[in-house]
């Protein structure tokens, strides 16, 4: 069995389009740096589309499909946000079966912006505290979670982050918890 030391490899699962780009792009560059693999899942094979906001950016190239990726062989996992991005994702069922395995497996999980919809929709934020955009206050309440208005959060193998702004705190946040094998999970 892969336990959570065993793999260098960190899941960034996004949709086929409306990714912040710097959601992506910036944890992505700040994991390769630090040794890890960032490795891109994603619900379709392809590329998919990246956002400055609401403007296209760059494209990127998918690694695995969602349906082929084993939450086993990833040290975490990275949701990026952006508003079309989480929405879509948490409308996939693999997607989501995908999120709900590794917030229940102790790996980090790190979400910034939007994302959190994909948590919301995986049913795993009773009785956690996050953070993100602030118009996703109301649903994350009502899925039982416990709303803050910080740069970051960290709740056991949970991370947070509000918008582009928290990247740096965000970044750092991952990066403990990859250098140590979890997000501080008692």
């Amino acid at each position: 069995m892969t336990t959570q030391n065993d793999s260098r490899k960190v899941a960034f699962l996004v949709a086929s389009e409306g990714i912040e780009r710097v959601e992506l792009t910036e944890p992505w560059a700040a994991v390769a740096d630090a040794g890890f693999q960032p490795v891109l899942v994603s619900p379709e094979p392809g590329e998919v589309q990246t956002f400055d906001h609401l403007d296209r950016a760059e494209k990127r190239q998918v690694d695995v499909t969602v349906g082929e990726a084993d939450a086993d062989d990833y040290a975490a996992l990275v949701l990026p946000g952006g508003v079309a991005n989480p929405d879509a994702l948490r409308m996939d069922e693999e997607a989501v079966a995908f999120t709900q395995k590794f917030l229940g497996s102790g790996k980090p999980v790190a979400a910034i912006c939007h994302a959190p919809w994909t948590l919301v929709e995986a049913g795993v934020l009773d009785g956690r505290r996050l953070t993100s955009w602030p118009s996703l206050r109301t649903d994350i309440t009502n899925a039982g979670g416990t709303w803050a208005d910080e740069k970051v959060v960290v709740d056991g193998n949970l991370i947070t982050s509000r918008k582009p702004d928290d990247l740096p705190a965000f970044i750092s946040a991952l990066l403990e918890a990859l250098q140590h094998g979890d997000a501080g999970n008692a």
